[in-house]
């Protein structure tokens, strides 16, 4: 997608060299930053310097080449694994990408590794983008419909007008988004939308990232407070709510950024469908009860008790918003049970989020 007018992936070879946006900067700073070590790789991910379910397992599939490259040992290899496994426990993405990686390197001759290595973490991040597009492709023809109808009520010309959480977009994906691809489908086939943006306590994902990318892409938008979705549903403000997904069961059960269990409430509530986007490598087909089994991530409390912003002099800094004394919750996800999803949005299709709406379109996992 693009930073002005220049095309960026989120991640990329540049040379012999892999590069990233440091997203803790934006929006009011645009940095790239170089990746070497294998600790450089797992820190980018803790940190997030980079994140999103898609988006972590590109990087930690580089992490895996960068490691073979210092030392393509079994040890080496095995270690690298585990220290890039540890960096965040809830995207399913994360393990897929270092299951596929360690599958192909574990029977090679350790001479071939590193070069193997790098040509399967390209293959991951080119699928991603491919998969990426296609979920706009299939999610699109949602916003046509909803178009459609407007155009027949006698609302024509009104846009599209859509809510998403946290961010789902091309920064937290190799290229195009999960829930932002049908919106970048649809602004390029000239249907008029409108996006309302969560501001997403409390690392603000939308303010900082959803609002930036929308911007630079000429997609019209608005942010919003995170408690204003359900107030722009109950006035009738919102045809549809798209969000990305962290790790979906086999049951269709979607954990995302907290506070989207409560965006499903509220579309439920008023009758606003709620579609969730998704690559089918962030499907855990171990998992059947996403409320049970979904391990979630509690995050350092200092995100909540502290803001990023640009002060008066236009420098990036952090302010303390809470008194000295008070302690902090962050659990990072939440968990929408499936029966409040309206479908899932993926590279093959929408279906129902159920086994059997996931099996119809993927029988070769669900039988797996």
């Amino acid at each position: 997608m693009k930073v002005g007018t220049t095309h960026y992936r989120s991640i990329w070879r540049n040379g012999d060299e892999v590069r990233i946006i440091d997203q803790r900067w934006l929006p009011h700073e645009f940095r790239v930053v170089t990746l070497r070590s294998t600790q450089d790789f797992a820190t980018a991910i803790a940190d997030m310097w980079v994140r999103g379910a898609p988006l972590i397992g590109a990087t930690a599939a580089y992490g895996m080449a960068a490691s073979m490259a210092d030392d393509a040992s079994d040890a080496n290899l095995n270690a690298s694994y585990d220290t890039l496994h540890a960096t965040r426990p809830t995207a399913v993405n994360l393990r897929w990408a270092l299951d596929a990686m360690r599958a192909l390197l574990a029977p090679l001759p350790q001479a071939t590794r590193a070069e193997a290595a790098l040509v399967k973490a390209a293959e991951i991040c080119d699928e991603d983008v491919e998969t990426n597009r296609m979920i706009g492709v299939h999610g699109l023809d949602l916003i046509r419909q909803i178009a459609a109808a407007k155009s027949a009520a006698k609302s024509a010309g009104e846009p599209v007008r859509l809510l998403t959480h946290c961010n789902a977009g091309w920064l937290a994906t190799v290229d195009w988004g999960t829930a932002t691809s049908p919106m970048y489908h649809a602004h390029e086939a000239g249907i008029p939308i409108h996006v309302f943006a969560d501001e997403t306590r409390p690392r603000n994902q939308g303010a900082l990232l959803t609002a930036w990318e929308l911007g630079q892409h000429g997609v019209p938008h608005d942010l919003i407070v995170d408690n204003a979705g359900g107030h722009l549903m109950q006035h009738g403000e919102v045809d549809m709510v798209i969000v990305g997904t962290d790790r979906t069961t086999a049951q269709g059960d979607v954990c995302n950024k907290i506070g989207t269990y409560l965006k499903a409430l509220a579309a439920r509530d008023n009758g606003v469908p709620f579609y969730v986007a998704l690559p089918s490598p962030t499907i855990d087909w171990t998992l059947r009860d996403g409320l049970a089994e979904i391990p979630i991530e509690d995050r350092d409390g200092r995100e909540v008790t502290h803001v990023q912003g640009k002060d008066a002099s236009g420098a990036t800094a952090d302010v303390q918003i809470s008194p000295d004394t008070t302690s902090a919750r962050n659990p990072a996800f939440d968990v929408t049970p499936a029966r409040l999803v309206t479908g899932l949005i993926t590279e093959r299709g929408v279906c129902e989020p159920s086994a059997a709406g996931l099996a119809a379109l993927f029988p070769e996992k669900a039988g797996a």
